[in-house]
């Protein structure tokens, strides 16, 4: 997708966040996360909802989270909270985190209630990749 074509991403660092995000060459988001503090997941929680609202394609996100060594109950109730919402639909959603996280991460598939977000946990960046540059089909 030419960079020109691409949605405005509205988001700027914010000091004390543990995150940061970057557009896709796809279009998707691709987010890194250096914790999963109140603070970090309040502010992930009000931008991924707000770009949900005008989510208008199937799209791929990638989040990496290899920096964090432990995944709150919080932070799996907001990841649920989030791809729940109808707009996740549109959405493929690849998670790279560590060996030792990934049982907490694969916990949030099943606890889902939509079953629209195509989901898959990674432990290598370049498997999760590769899954992202699949065609995308109309999840349904």
């Amino acid at each position: 997708m030419a960079e020109e074509m691409l949605k405005p991403l509205n988001w700027e660092p914010t000091p004390g966040i543990g995150y940061t995000v970057v557009r896709r060459p796809d279009g998707g988001m691709h987010y890194t996360f250096t914790d999963v503090s109140h603070e970090t997941l309040a502010h992930w929680r009000a931008f991924a909802v707000e770009h949900l609202l005008d989510s208008d394609r199937l799209t791929t996100n990638l989040y990496d989270l290899r920096e964090v060594d432990e995944i709150s109950q919080e932070a799996v109730d907001y990841a649920i909270e989030v791809n729940s919402d109808p707009s996740a639909r549109n959405i493929r959603l690849a998670v790279v985190v560590k060996e030792s996280v990934r049982e907490a991460i694969e916990k949030i598939p099943s606890l889902t209630t939509t079953g629209g977000v195509e989901f898959k946990v990674f432990t290598d960046l370049h498997d999760a990749e590769e899954w992202l540059g699949r065609p995308l089909t109309l999840i349904v």
